[in-house]
């Protein structure tokens, strides 16, 4: 069975993800990729503000390619999450509730997530085409000298994903 999640995510929401949950996901997230999350944590490091509020969005890792006429937005197709793992534990620390990606996460991003009640969702990778259609609309929040890789807000419908990792750190992609 397929669930429903309207963004953004609550406390109740993200208790009730299981690791190998469909879901469809509705709603506004915020999308950032290696060079977005480097100056998103270097602002973290140095006490600053960061260019947008993080707390309680779901971030997809993607670098959208340029819509075609009529089309919100290129083909979407999530790029490896491993790359920000590094990055990955400030944000959750500062009220991320969410990522997508493709991938395996790290220990120390599981253990993140379980600490700070995150979820991790797998996007299906060589399907970007199938889910630019569920992108609706798209806004530059930061980093516009970024291009593709600069942080974007998409509104979303039925956005198709899996429950990779849950908030108990229950983890489909583990091999053990």
């Amino acid at each position: 069975m397929t669930k429903k999640i309207t963004l953004p995510l609550t406390d109740e929401i993200i208790a009730d993800l299981n690791a190998g949950d469909s879901v469809l996901i509705t709603g506004a997230m915020i999308t950032g990729r290696d060079a977005a999350h480097k100056r998103l944590f270097e602002l973290i490091e140095q006490g600053k503000n960061l260019p947008v509020d993080i707390n309680g969005e779901v971030i997809y890792y993607v670098g959208p390619a340029p819509a075609k006429p009529g089309h919100a937005v290129g083909p979407a197709g999530p790029t490896s999450s491993y790359r920000m793992d590094k990055y990955t534990p400030a944000l959750l620390e500062r009220g991320l509730k969410g990522m997508i990606g493709k991938g395996a996460r790290s220990n120390e991003v599981i253990e993140s997530m379980i600490k700070n009640g995150a979820v991790y969702f797998a996007a299906i990778g060589g399907a970007a085409a199938l889910i630019s259609k569920s992108i609706k609309k798209i806004e530059i929040l930061a980093y516009e000298d970024l291009g593709t890789e600069a942080i974007y807000r998409f509104y979303v419908e039925d956005f198709p994903a899996i429950v990779a990792i849950d908030s108990k750190g229950n983890n489909i992609l583990s091999k053990g």
